[in-house]
């Protein structure tokens, strides 16, 4: 009988859905702390995975693991090679968190744009001359720069130009004519559009080679431009969005992830004034919280099964050779 380790909370909706299985035992870790499920990985034959790292180490003292299934579509924090050695799967959700992610990143550049947490704190402080500055701007007419044109990149697209922006996306792997067939201008590079853009919304993953956008990247850039990250932290380098928002040469940033997350209390962008933070929840609504456990939960049922989507497993390609 193959047994469940659940490592973090999900949603009930999952947990109900690996319950009434089946065939199945289940065990869940509350706790999202790094190494808190690691003591349990040696009983479990299939994993369902939050936020925490999963290492070659944790995955060879995993004697019975059959199947990973991530609770999201990112997996940064997995060592994919360590599991594909084993043939070992690891499942993502579908199409299941683009629609949350994408409504969180225009709260973000509406939050920056109109100074949302500056003047939520004047109004309760009494001070309603904040008012009089004239101090917040406008999404409609401005020009977005999304970087990453996959899709969540394109539902972000969609509701700018709900509000009337102009938008470019820089993508090398989707076709102009896709972005064309959007509305949407294709961006030649990003050192040629970062100069023209108005707000830059990411929505890439990590790769090799630093931060996508850090100082050289910020000097090619309006000082009233905006940046909103909502992808993965390590994107920007903080400490020099830091420095070019404290410099004056940048004028807002909106992040809802963080290289280390929760950040160390003395992290220079909790005091920025021009920072607006969300805590890596872009994804975690209600709704979505919902389809995704139950999405993750589906794909371990499926994969005992065998009526697992080839299309949810991240290394299939690797496991499908000899």
């Amino acid at each position: 009988m193959p047994h469940i380790l659940v490592a973090g909370k999900i949603h009930d909706a999952g947990l109900a859905l690996l319950r009434d299985a089946k065939g199945f035992t289940c065990e869940v870790v509350q706790s999202v702390a790094a190494g808190a499920y690691v003591p349990h990985v040696h009983e479990a034959d299939a994993l369902l995975l939050r936020t925490q790292p999963l290492t070659a180490d944790i995955i060879a003292a995993a004697l019975r693991l059959k199947i990973v299934s991530r609770h999201g579509v990112g997996y940064d924090a997995v060592d994919v090679a360590a599991l594909s050695a084993r043939n070992i799967p690891l499942a993502i959700v579908g199409d299941v968190i683009s629609r949350a992610v994408a409504e969180h990143t225009l709260m973000l550049m509406l939050a920056a744009a109109r100074r949302t947490v500056a003047l939520d704190g004047a109004a309760r402080g009494g001070n309603w001359d904040e008012r009089n500055r004239f101090s917040t701007g406008e999404l409609d007419g401005k020009r977005l720069l999304v970087v990453g044109f996959g899709r969540i990149g394109r539902r972000v697209a969609e509701l700018a130009q709900a509000f009337g922006m102009a938008v470019a996306a820089l993508d090398p792997r989707v076709a102009a004519e896709v972005m064309l067939a959007a509305g949407v201008e294709p961006a030649a590079s990003l050192a040629s559009e970062l100069p023209k853009a108005d707000i830059v919304s990411l929505h890439v993953p990590l790769a090799p080679g630093g931060p996508l956008l850090a100082a050289p990247q910020f000097a090619l850039m309006k000082p009233t431009a905006i940046i909103v990250n909502a992808a993965r932290g390590g994107l920007v380098d903080e400490m020099a969005l830091d420095g070019a928002l404290r410099g004056n040469r940048l004028a807002a940033a909106a992040l809802d992830v963080l290289v280390v997350e929760p950040p160390a209390p003395g992290h220079p962008l909790l005091s920025n004034p021009r920072v607006t933070l969300s805590p890596h929840n872009a994804g975690l609504t209600q709704e979505c919280a919902a389809r995704m456990a139950v999405s993750a939960a589906e794909n371990i049922i499926r994969h005992f099964s065998g009526t697992l989507d080839p299309s949810r497993v991240v290394n299939a390609a690797a496991l499908a050779r000899p």
